[in-house]
C-alpha cells in the first residue's frame, strides 16, 4: 500500500460506504412508493413488485459474477463501472412513465449495485491495515443496515412530499459527485490477472439463483404449491447441481470451492446466513406488530422502525473496534446469543405490551446483531488469499441478500400457517378483531428466528473451540522446537 493511499482511506471508506448505502436504500426505500407508482403508471399492484423483485434477484444473479471479475480485472475497476452504471439506471427509473422501461432500468441500476456491493469489502480489506480492518468493515456494516432499514421512513417523505421519480432522481447528483471523488482518490487498478470468467458457471449460476429467488419472492403471493413455482425450484436445484460439478473440474472458476474448505470461513459464511434469516425475519414482521395489533399510525410505526438503525449506526463501528482490539470469534459468538435473547424476548410481546419494553427488546436484539455482524465480516475476509477478496466479499454479499430473502419468505409463511391454525381456516392477512390470532403467529416467527440465531452461536462456539485448539498446537509446536 502506498502513502498516498493510506493517507486516504478514511475518505475512500466515506466513498465506498456512501455508494453502499445508496445501493442498499434503493432496495427498500421503493417499497412505500409502490402504491403511488401503481396508480400513475396504471398498473397493478402484483405488476409494479416486478419494480422490487427484478432489483432484488438481479443483485443476487450477478455477484459472484462481478466478484470473480474484480478479482481478475482489478475491484476498483469493477467498483467504478458499478457506480456509473447505477447512476445511469437511476436517472433511467426516474424518466419513464412505462412500467416494462421502469423495470429494465431497475436491473440496470441492479447490476451496477451488485458491481459496487462484490467489491467493496475486498477494496476495504486491499486499502486498511488489520488492525484497523474490523472498524472499517464494521462502519460499512452500519450502512449496509442503514440503507435497507431508513429506505421505508425515507421514501414515505420524498413521495409525500415531492413525486416517486425522486426516489430515483436523488441519486444522480450523488453518484457524480461521488464518481469524482473515487478518481481523484482511488488509485490507479493496475493490477489484473491473466484469468478468464467462467462463463458456463455464470450462465448456470444465474439460472439457479433467478429460478430460486423469482420463486421465493412469488410464492408468497400465489402458493409454493403452484406448479409454476415447483417447476421453478426443480430447475433452480438441477442448474446449482450442474454449476457444482462444473465447478470442481475449472481450472479457473467462477467459484473456487477449496475456499470452504477452510472452516473458518464457511462457518463465518453459515453464521452470517442465520444471522441475516433471523432479523429479516423480523423487520418483515415488526410493522404487521406496529400498524395492526398496536394500531400505530404509519409514521409512528416508522418512527419505531428507526430504533434499530440508529443503535445500529452506533454499536457496529465500535464493534468493528473492539474486533480489532480483541480479536472477532468471542464478540461473534456474543453477538448471537444477544440477538438470539432479544428475539425471544420479543416474542412475549402483546398487544398490551409498554412501549418501554417494546423499546428495550428490540435494542436488545440489535445490540446483539451489532455486536457480530462486524467481527464475522472481518473473519470472512481474513481467511481468504489476497487474489480471492473479490470473490470472499461477493459470497459474503450474496449469502446477506439469500438470507433476507428467505428470512422473509419463512417468516410470513410461518406467520400465516400458525394463524390459520389458531382461528381454524386459512388465512393470508390479519384478521380485524382478533389480534390475540396474530400475537400467535408473531410469538412463533420471534421462536423460530431466535432458533436459528442459536444455531449460528453454536456453530460460533465450535469456530472458537477450533481456534483456539489450533493456537494452542501452534504454541506447543514453537516451545517444542525451542526445546
Amino acid at each position: 500500500m502506498n502513502d498516498k493511499v493510506y493517507k486516504n482511506r478514511w475518505i475512500m471508506l466515506i466513498t465506498i460506504v456512501l455508494v453502499t448505502f445508496m445501493s442498499t436504500l434503493d432496495g427498500s426505500i421503493v417499497n412505500v412508493a409502490l402504491p403511488n407508482m401503481s396508480d400513475e403508471l396504471n398498473v397493478s399492484m402484483a405488476q409494479i413488485e416486478w419494480v422490487v423483485t427484478s432489483f432484488l434477484i438481479t443483485i443476487a444473479a450477478t455477484i459472484l459474477i462481478f466478484g470473480r471479475l474484480g478479482d481478475i480485472k482489478g475491484k476498483i475497476n469493477i467498483f467504478k463501472f458499478g457506480l456509473i452504471l447505477f447512476t445511469l439506471g437511476s436517472l433511467l427509473c426516474g424518466f419513464t412513465n412505462s412500467l416494462p422501461v421502469l423495470v429494465a432500468a431497475r436491473i440496470i441500476q441492479a447490476i451496477g449495485a451488485s458491481a459496487t456491493m462484490a467489491t467493496n469489502q475486498g477494496i476495504i480489506t486491499q486499502v486498511f491495515p488489520a488492525n484497523e480492518r474490523g472498524r472499517a468493515l464494521g462502519t460499512l456494516g452500519s450502512f449496509v443496515a442503514l440503507g435497507a432499514m431508513t429506505g421505508p421512513p425515507l421514501g414515505g417523505f420524498i413521495v409525500s412530499a415531492f413525486s416517486w421519480k425522486y426516489i430515483f432522481l436523488v441519486n444522480v447528483p450523488i453518484g457524480i459527485i461521488i464518481f469524482i471523488l473515487v478518481m481523484k482518490l482511488f488509485p490507479k487498478a493496475t493490477v489484473t490477472i491473466n484469468e478468464s470468467l467462467d462463463t458456463r458457471g455464470s450462465s448456470l449460476f444465474v439460472i439457479a439463483t433467478v429460478a430460486l429467488f423469482a420463486a421465493l419472492v412469488e410464492g408468497q403471493s400465489v402458493g409454493y404449491n403452484n406448479a409454476v413455482m415447483i417447476s421453478a425450484f426443480i430447475i433452480s436445484a438441477l442448474a446449482f447441481i450442474a454449476f457444482i460439478l462444473i465447478e470442481k473440474k475449472l481450472k479457473e472458476p467462477l467459484l473456487d470451492l477449496s475456499m470452504f474448505s477452510n472452516s473458518l470461513f464457511s462457518i463465518s459464511i453459515l453464521c452470517a446466513m442465520a444471522s441475516f434469516i433471523a432479523i429479516s425475519a423480523s423487520n418483515i414482521i415488526l410493522p404487521f406488530y406496529f400498524q395492526d395489533a398496536l394500531k400505530f399510525s404509519a409514521s409512528k410505526a416508522g418512527l419505531f422502525m428507526m430504533v434499530s438503525p440508529i443503535v445500529l449506526s452506533v454499536v457496529a463501528p465500535f464493534s468493528g473496534y473492539m474486533s480489532d482490539k480483541i480479536g472477532s470469534e468471542i464478540l461473534t459468538f456474543f453477538g448471537l446469543i444477544v440477538t438470539s435473547l432479544g428475539l425471544i424476548l420479543i416474542s412475549t410481546l402483546t398487544e398490551r405490551s409498554s412501549v418501554i419494553s417494546i423499546v428495550l427488546y428490540i435494542v436488545i436484539m440489535t445490540i446483539g446483531n451489532g455486536m457480530f455482524q462486524s467481527p464475522n465480516n472481518s473473519l470472512v475476509m481474513s481467511t481468504v488469499s489476497k487474489n480471492k477478496l473479490g470473490i470472499a466479499g461477493s459470497i459474503n454479499a450474496l449469502v446477506r441478500n439469500f438470507g433476507m430473502v428467505l428470512g422473509t419468505s419463512l417468516a410470513t409463511l410461518i406467520l400465516y400457517n400458525r394463524m390459520s391454525y389458531r382461528i381454524g381456516h386459512r388465512v393470508v392477512d390479519y384478521v380485524p378483531g382478533r389480534p390475540d390470532v396474530f400475537m400467535y403467529g408473531m410469538s412463533r416467527v420471534y421462536i423460530f428466528a431466535a432458533v436459528i440465531c442459536m444455531i449460528g452461536a453454536i456453530m460460533t462456539a465450535f469456530r472458537l473451540y477450533r481456534s483456539k485448539k489450533n493456537k494452542k498446537n501452534e504454541n506447543y509446536k514453537d516451545e517444542s522446537l525451542a526445546g
